[in-house]
């Protein structure tokens, strides 16, 4: 089989590249369109987030290769937000075979995405700074997961209520992969949570799904709009997983305990409130 060269995974690589670089400067008080030779300080926040990103697609995409899965190259989202992306994501083009696959498959690229984000926090945490606020109107200001919130009093220290912390580009590109992973764990349809999900459950999946979404609803009502937002999404990309091939086949000890360890991520490093604009 022929494969052609990869032109729009890597035009879209390189226009993420481009997108993270700028909003990286922007972080930084940089005027891309007064000082565009100021962008180089946007390369810390973009290198780091694009790690992440990467190890998470990869991971997906050779664990599809492994248990004879056909999987596209990773396609890169740039988009102008907070972030400077949409993430990324690879297109499976042939069934999966076992519980134990959708496993390997589903748990490795939030699992990688996880470890390089918490290097990235403790590192950037260490360079970050506590700064006075004296006004805070029109601030943006980052939620706190259990875990991100714990790293930064255990390397930063207790932070006085007048005063924030100034994440280190690193830092935040952290940040922002622990929020990606958490995003991607969400236990409901064809989320890589929801792969995990069904390969633990099996069809009981979808009366789960179902419940989760209602949750999201609740939370978007209580603490932040966005996860209605994600409740209408996930109601349209479905909340049903496809079956697998030999779904008789059951999930190994092994398995079973890497998808129990996915949940443990989740709650660690999902964030109720992610924005806050003061």
């Amino acid at each position: 089989m022929i494969r052609r060269f990869p032109y729009l995974h890597l035009l879209l690589f390189v226009l993420t590249f481009l997108s993270t670089v700028t909003v990286g400067a922007l972080h930084e008080g940089v005027d891309p369109l007064a000082h565009p030779l100021q962008l180089y300080r946007g390369l810390p926040f973009s290198a780091t987030l694009l790690t992440i990103l990467m190890a998470h697609e990869l991971s997906h995409y050779i664990s599809s290769r492994r248990h004879g899965v056909e999987a596209t190259l990773p396609y890169f989202i740039p988009a102008p937000t907070f972030f400077g992306t949409f993430g990324a994501f690879i297109k499976m083009k042939s069934p999966i075979n076992t519980k134990n696959a959708l496993m390997d498959i589903g748990a490795s690229g939030p699992i990688a995405g996880f470890i390089v984000s918490v290097f990235a926090s403790i590192i950037g945490l260490f360079f970050s700074r506590v700064i006075p606020v004296s006004n805070v109107e029109g601030m943006v200001t980052l939620g706190d997961s259990l875990l991100f919130s714990g790293m930064s009093r255990l390397i930063v220290g207790a932070v006085p209520p007048t005063h924030d912390v100034f994440l280190h580009p690193v830092a935040l590109a952290g940040w922002i992969g622990f929020f990606v992973t958490s995003l991607n764990l969400i236990p409901v349809g064809q989320l890589d949570g929801g792969h995990i999900l069904y390969a633990l459950v099996g069809e009981r999946h979808v009366m789960l799904s179902k419940i989760l979404i209602g949750v999201l609803v609740v939370m978007g009502v209580v603490f932040y709009e966005g996860w209605l937002v994600w409740a209408v999404l996930l109601l349209i990309l479905g909340y049903k997983h496809p079956p697998i091939i030999y779904s008789e086949m059951p999930l190994d000890p092994l398995r079973r305990r890497i998808g129990w360890t996915t949940l443990v991520i989740f709650v660690l490093t999902f964030t109720p409130v992610p924005v806050t604009i003061v």
